[in-house]
């Protein structure tokens, strides 16, 4: 019996954490993390702006210029994303035949999406991504 066998939900989340730093990594390695802040602090100022607006054209210029800072900050995470999908996606089918018949779908997911949210929060402090 392997350790697969012997101990899936730590195989999964030990999975779960190594994939999560690798994302982490590649999405650090890949964006400008500065040019992020800026837009988020600018989001924030905005939408601070728009709570205490009382003209409607001046909600709607505001609301025009939020949605291009969140176009900026999704068209930045896109580069990381299209290099990690496709080995991802190989590993969540190998993954999905290997720990099905142990823990079921669920079992397995759920722990995988449970370590990557923890993870992926603590990696993100830790190197400081917008």
């Amino acid at each position: 019996m392997g350790v697969i066998e012997a101990h899936p939900i730590l195989t999964i989340i030990l999975i779960s954490v190594i994939l999560t730093l690798i994302s982490t990594l590649i999405t650090k390695w890949l964006t400008d993390q500065e040019h992020l802040k800026e837009l988020k602090e600018r989001q924030k100022e905005l939408q601070k702006e728009l709570k205490n607006c009382k003209d409607v054209n001046l909600m709607k210029e505001i609301e025009a210029e939020i949605l291009k800072i969140t176009g900026m900050m999704m068209k930045s995470s896109f580069k990381p994303m299209l290099i990690t999908i496709i080995p991802f996606l190989i590993l969540f089918y190998w993954l999905k035949n290997v720990y099905n018949p142990l823990v079921g779908f669920w079992g397995w997911f759920g722990y995988y999406l449970a370590a990557s949210i923890v993870s992926g929060m603590i990696f993100r402090k830790v190197f400081k991504l917008a």
